[in-house]
C-alpha cells in the first residue's frame, strides 16, 4: 500500500480512542451502559481536566497574585497561562481582554450593569431574538426596567432561524444594544452573527454575543466576528462549573466600571477614595475560582490537541444521521429544523409528555434533557410547554444514536 493510501485511510478523528478519555462513559445506568445526550445542558471531562484539578489541589493550592511564596506564584502562573490559553482558543487580540467569571449568565449580566445599563433612558432599545435562552433576556429585561427603556424582539420563522429582514427593520436610531446567541441551546439554530454584528456596528450599536453553544462545537474568532463581548461557560466545553469567560474588546473593558468590589480589582484603597485595578483584574473581584480557570485551560489544551474543525465535523456528521434516523420514526416531530444547525435535536413525541420520555429513555441509559431549557418564549412560538432534547458532543457515536431511535420505537409502540 502506497503512503498516500495509508495515511487516507488512517481516520482523522477516533471517537472510540477520545471515549477512552472520559471516565463517566464507562458508567452503567439502570444495568446499561451510559447514553450522555444532554451536552447541551453540561459535557462531561475528561481525564486531563480531572487531572488538572486534582494537581492543582495536591501540588500547587495557594491564593493568586498577591503572594511571594512558591505556591503562590506556581498557581498564579497556571492560572494566568489559562487566561493566555483561551485568549488564543477565541483568537482575542490580547490575553488582557479575557475576564474569568462564573459562567455566560454572569458575563452577560456583567456587560448589561457595567456596559448598557449606564447607557440607557427611557425610550432607548436593546434587540434580542426570539430563541434566546433566559440568561440573554432576565439581564436585559432589569436593566431595562432600571431606566425607562424596551426589549425589542427580533422573531424567528418556523424552521428556527432567525427574521434577519425583521432585525434590520427593528435596528434603527433607538437602538442602543443587540444581544444574540450564536447557537440556540433549544433549536440549535447557527446564527449569521457577522452579519447581525456588521449591520449593528453600521449604526454605532455594540453586540453582544452569547457564545455558550457555540465554543465547544466549531472554531470561534472573536476578531473577525466582530464583536464587542463574547460570553460563554466552562463546564459546557470539557471543563469545570462555575468558570466562564467574557471576552469584551479592550478599550469597552477599560472603559467600564467594575461591577463588584473588593479584593484584587483594587489598586489602593483609602476612605476617601480607591483606585481600580487595571484590566482585567477589574472585573475579578475576591478570590477567583482559580482551579476551575487551571481546568477551563486543560479542556482547551484537549480540544485544541484534538482539533475543532475536526469535532465540528465529527458532529456534523451525527447530526445529520441522527436527524434522519428520527424523521424515519412515525410519531416523532423535529422542532427546528435551520439551514445551518449544531448537533441539536429537540423533539415531540406524539401523545407522549417529555417528562415521561426522558424518565422511559432513562431505563434504557439515555440520558435527554426534558423541559423548556430555559428558552420559554421558544416554546411558546411552537405551542408546545415543553421539548425532549438530544443533544452531541464529541464523545457520541452514531451506535448512541441508534440506541436513542431504538428507545423512542419501544415508547412509540408503547403508547400506540
Amino acid at each position: 500500500m502506497s503512503p498516500k493510501a495509508t495515511a487516507a485511510a488512517k481516520p482523522v478523528f477516533d471517537v472510540e480512542r477520545v471515549r477512552q478519555d472520559f471516565p463517566i462513559l464507562h458508567t452503567t445506568v439502570h444495568g446499561k451502559s451510559l447514553v450522555y445526550l444532554d451536552n447541551a445542558a453540561t459535557t462531561q471531562k475528561p481525564q486531563a481536566v480531572l487531572d488538572a484539578l486534582r494537581h492543582y489541589y495536591e501540588a500547587e493550592n495557594s491564593n493568586v497574585h498577591r503572594g511571594v511564596h512558591f505556591l503562590s506564584e506556581t498557581a498564579t502562573q497556571e492560572f494566568e497561562s489559562s487566561r493566555a490559553k483561551v485568549a488564543r482558543f477565541i483568537n482575542a487580540a490580547v490575553a488582557e481582554e479575557i475576564i474569568f467569571v462564573r459562567g455566560a449568565t454572569e458575563a452577560i449580566n456583567l456587560v448589561a450593569n457595567s456596559f448598557v445599563r449606564p447607557r440607557l433612558k427611557p425610550g432607548d432599545e436593546v434587540l434580542v431574538s426570539e430563541m434566546e435562552h433566559h440568561s440573554n433576556i432576565v439581564p436585559w429585561q432589569m436593566a431595562c426596567e432600571a431606566t425607562g427603556a424596551h426589549i425589542k424582539v427580533i422573531p424567528i420563522n418556523d424552521a428556527g432561524e432567525l427574521r434577519f429582514d425583521e432585525f434590520l427593520r427593528l435596528l434603527g436610531p433607538r437602538t442602543k444594544f443587540v444581544a444574540i446567541g450564536h447557537v440556540s441551546n433549544a433549536l440549535g439554530t447557527v446564527n449569521p452573527v457577522k452579519r447581525i454584528v456588521d449591520a449593528a456596528h453600521g449604526l454605532g450599536v455594540p453586540v453582544l454575543i452569547d457564545g455558550a453553544q457555540a465554543v465547544p462545537h466549531a472554531p470561534v474568532d472573536v476578531q473577525a466576528i466582530g464583536c464587542d463581548f463574547y460570553a460563554f461557560s466552562g463546564h459546557k466545553m470539557y471543563g469545570p462549573t462555575g468558570i466562564g469567560v467574557l471576552w469584551g474588546k479592550r478599550d469597552h473593558l477599560q472603559a467600564m466600571p467594575p461591577w463588584q468590589g473588593g479584593g484584587d480589582m483594587i489598586r489602593s484603597v483609602t476612605f476617601a477614595k480607591t483606585t481600580y485595578n487595571d484590566v482585567p483584574f477589574k472585573f475579578e473581584a475576591g478570590t477567583p475560582h482559580i482551579e476551575g480557570a487551571i481546568g477551563l485551560g486543560a479542556a482547551v489544551d484537549y480540544l485544541s490537541h484534538i482539533g475543532m474543525a475536526n469535532i465540528q465535523a465529527h458532529e456534523k456528521d451525527l447530526l445529520e444521521y441522527a436527524t434522519k434516523k428520527l424523521g424515519g420514526l412515525k410519531g416523532i416531530r423535529i422542532l427546528g429544523t435551520a439551514k445551518d444547525k449544531a448537533a441539536v435535536l429537540s423533539f415531540i413525541v406524539e401523545g407522549v409528555h417529555p417528562h415521561d420520555v426522558g424518565s422511559l429513555l432513562d431505563r434504557d441509559g439515555i440520558a435527554v434533557r426534558t423541559g423548556h431549557h430555559c428558552a420559554q418564549p421558544v416554546m411558546d412560538h411552537y405551542g408546545v410547554p415543553a421539548t425532549s432534547r438530544a443533544s452531541f458532543g464529541l464523545y457520541n457515536t452514531r451506535a448512541e444514536v441508534d440506541a436513542l431511535v431504538a428507545g423512542l420505537a419501544k415508547i412509540l409502540e408503547m403508547f400506540k
